[in-house]
């Protein structure tokens, strides 16, 4: 069994987790992710590389990069995911098996939040669980890459 290099990809804002509206959030921080990331990946015989940006440009520019890198993409788009086009179309170029994350649950959210832009062109998404909507994300992503493997 070949290891998988995965790409995850945090948007605006991620960066102050543990510090931004933990009673939505929690307390958990994005370096506590990325390592619980790490460990999952471990665990199924993956590889994640993991980048925070607050810019739109900059996400797009790595979906486009992650093409012939890595078989997929774990995104969680952060506000991005209800305004943006351009992360939509990005992840739809490239063609790769992407699934979509939150930590919280966007549909108990206000209601700009329950558009996701992105979620026609993911294999899944999920949202509400916290850090493990990362874990789950992670994990699923994997069985969908591996099942034609058997």
């Amino acid at each position: 069994m070949q290891p998988l290099s995965i790409l995850v990809l945090h948007g605006p804002n991620l960066n102050l987790l543990g510090q931004r509206e933990p009673g939505i959030y929690g307390a958990v921080t994005l370096a506590e992710i990325n390592r619980l990331l790490q460990e999952k990946a471990a665990q199924v015989q993956a590889s994640v590389f993991t980048m925070q940006s607050n810019h739109e440009g900059a996400l797009v520019d790595a979906i486009h990069e992650a093409l012939g890198k890595y078989q997929g993409i774990l995104i969680n788009a952060g506000a991005y995911t209800h305004t943006s086009v351009a992360l939509r179309d990005a992840i739809a170029a490239v063609n790769l098996p992407t699934v979509e994350v939150h930590l919280s649950n966007i549909y108990r959210r206000e209601d700009f939040r329950h558009h996701s832009y992105i979620a026609p062109v993911v294999i899944g998404q999920i949202s509400g669980f916290g850090e493990q909507s990362y874990l789950l994300g992670l994990q699923a992503l994997v069985h969908h890459l591996r099942k034609d493997e058997v």
